[in-house]
């Protein structure tokens, strides 16, 4: 895949440390909505994985109101999230897709990664053109998600609802979060090795639009010359944050490449 002149684009955007990635990520996001211009049928869509009760205090639902919806400008009936607790999941999974596909599909995707390399609960060995579908977490990521339940493992879900690799890949843009020093591995596969079904993320490689951001922490493993490069790139990546822009004031965007 590509954009209009048929190459890949793919961006690594190095801060200082978490605080400031997660800062710059918000900013990008932020302008990002605003040049979509949604309105009443025009929908910006985020898809994540899940496999609690709504109204568990560890659920995706839970977190994404309590974090993010509840301070932005959006309906109720406008969020879609994956219900793990459906009597039928393959139907739920199934009815995903398609409300993804009557919005006209994901203009940005935005997610992290696991330390292995899973994108989404897409664990290693995943199919790289698979869908929304159920997904059984191996352990490394039970112990790693054990943390939201006072590290007792027992109430760590063995099972998820997660968007698939292919329906991430088919978003038109990716924006993944990657800090600290324990997921520095996870980002030289990312962008470093090749693409590989053991390291899910790894696909963004031949996505046509991706930006990873990351702290210093993060780039630990990365060669000298590949962090270099992309620093040096530091000033045209700021351009996508600055200025940050206001619903209040009309805007024009242009992409910076």
């Amino acid at each position: 895949m590509g954009d209009a002149s048929g190459k890949l684009t793919m961006k690594l955007i190095i801060l200082e440390d978490e605080t400031k990635a997660t800062e710059w990520a918000a900013k990008y996001i932020r302008n990002k909505i605003i040049q979509f211009n949604p309105g009443p049928e025009r929908y910006f869509t985020l898809g994540l994985p899940t496999g609690l009760p709504r109204d568990h205090p560890e659920s995706f639902h839970s977190f994404m109101w309590n974090n993010f919806f509840n301070y932005v400008d959006i309906l109720p009936e406008n969020t879609h999230i994956l219900d793990g607790t459906a009597p039928d999941l393959d139907a739920e999974c199934k009815a995903f897709e398609e409300k993804i596909k009557s919005t006209g599909g994901i203009e940005l995707f935005v997610g992290g990664i696991g330390p292995d390399g899973h994108i989404a609960f897409n664990e290693p060995g995943s199919s790289l053109v698979s869908r929304t579908r159920v997904k059984t977490l191996a352990m490394d990521t039970i112990l790693a998600n054990a943390r939201f339940f006072n590290g007792d493992t027992s109430k760590v879900p063995t099972m998820a609802l997660t968007v698939g690799v292919g329906t991430i890949m088919d978003a038109r843009e990716v924006l993944i979060l990657i800090t600290g020093a324990h997921k520095s591995l996870a980002l030289h596969k990312a962008i470093e090795d090749g693409v590989n079904h053991m390291s899910t993320v790894s696909a963004l490689q031949q996505h046509h639009k991706t930006l990873f951001v990351c702290d210093e922490d993060a780039t630990s493993e990365l060669r000298a010359k590949t962090v270099r490069y992309f620093k040096g790139l530091s000033e045209v990546h700021n351009k996508l944050v600055e200025p940050l822009y206001s619903m209040k004031q009309p805007c024009t965007i242009k992409q910076f490449e």
